[in-house]
């Protein structure tokens, strides 16, 4: 069971704000020498919240669906090592070391992929992703720039 937690809201103007919590296991191991112990693989109950925000609802007068943000996480990553999944981390550069800073980037990103192609188009506004009870990293895009600006 997940314990209810207030986390750092993310900053935007929209409507409407989802947030889902979920947790999964996952092993990985960092590989590079600053890692220290966490060179050697570890695993982690990970804890994730992502935030959801949009202007315009679905035909089924949601955002988006709670169960889809899981599944397209959960159904990846659960009971994983995370150096394994080759679409999204690798041991070559550091940008792509599932460390809980790239996890969580990474999580954005597959989340954003799913919105993008809705009818109403939400924005991941912010994934918090919790590794251990003492450390958590959280991930907010850069906004997009208004093109109209100045015009």
């Amino acid at each position: 069971m997940m314990m209810q937690q207030v986390y750092p809201a993310a900053r935007h103007d929209y409507c409407y704000e989802l947030n889902k919590d979920f947790h999964f296991a996952a092993a990985h191991y960092v590989p590079a020498e600053e890692a220290g112990k966490c060179q050697q693989l570890h695993g982690h109950t990970y804890y994730v919240n992502v935030t959801v925000a949009g202007d315009e609802l679905d035909s089924a007068g949601f955002l988006v669906n709670f169960a889809i943000i899981k599944q397209l996480i959960h159904n990846r990553f659960d009971h994983t090592l995370l150096n394994d999944d080759k679409e999204s981390f690798n041991d070559a550069a550091a940008d792509y070391f599932p460390t809980t800073e790239v996890v969580a980037r990474t999580i954005h990103e597959i989340v954003q992929r799913h919105l993008d192609g809705t009818s109403n188009k939400p924005q991941c506004v912010q994934v918090y992703l919790r590794e251990t009870p003492t450390s958590y990293c959280i991930f907010r895009p850069k906004r997009k720039a208004d093109h109209d600006e100045g015009s």
